[in-house]
């Protein structure tokens, strides 16, 4: 199940749900979409105001660290739970914590954020077999546009199915960025428990095991 299109679309959804949640409720930081910190943190780099700058940086180094941290899990941890289940229930506490922090503690809220995309990135990097992310959008763009060419040259229903499939994950990531806007006006800050509770669902979805439910 952990690269079943049911997980895919509540993981999409988790992480559209993320980037609204800390660039609208958190100072205007993305939670996913690093490049746009990494190109802020030049900009103010080149403005001389180390301060924003460091509101930028920090969460760039807290996604990296979670990618580390995701790898050592997947080689390190042996528990009765898959290592991608351990870092779903981490991403799940972490948004719990998050809920609870108030406005001043934005920075260190973002950090915590970023490092749990930068686990979610790392531990799902396939959906139904094909190499995808669940928490940002540009590299599902070139993949869907690049099967829709596939499809166009050879006239492979199977590239069609990809692109779809590609898309599909952009649109649930729209609808997660939906999701976390209405929650935010609904729940203020503490809307990333709406987040943990999508990831809850994920969890359960890997609890299933469909060689054995096809068996019986």
């Amino acid at each position: 199940m952990s690269d079943s299109i049911e997980l895919g679309i509540v993981l999409a959804l988790a992480g559209g749900f993320m980037d609204a949640y800390s660039y609208i409720g958190r100072d205007g930081v993305f939670a996913n979409a690093q490049t746009g910190n990494i190109l802020l943190t030049g900009v103010h780099l080149s403005e001389g105001d180390f301060a924003l700058a460091v509101r930028y940086l920090v969460p760039v180094l807290c996604f990296a660290a979670g990618i580390v941290i995701s790898d050592l899990v997947h080689e390190r941890v042996s528990s009765r739970f898959h290592w991608r289940q351990v870092t779903v229930l981490a991403e799940v506490l972490i948004f719990c914590v998050v809920s609870f922090m108030g406005a001043e503690l934005n920075l260190q809220a973002n950090c915590l954020i970023s490092f749990a995309c930068g686990m979610q990135v790392e531990s799902f990097r396939k959906i139904h077999g094909h190499g995808m992310a669940t928490t940002m959008c540009i590299g599902n763009l070139r993949s869907a546009l690049q099967s829709v060419d596939d499809f166009v040259i050879t006239h492979e229903r199977g590239f069609l199915e990809n692109s779809l499939l590609y898309f599909g994950a952009i649109l649930c990531f729209v609808l997660g960025a939906v999701l976390g806007n209405w929650c935010l006006d609904m729940l203020g800050l503490r809307a990333t428990l709406v987040c943990a509770g999508l990831l809850m669902i994920a969890f359960a979805l890997m609890l299933i095991d469909r060689e054995k439910a096809a068996r019986s």
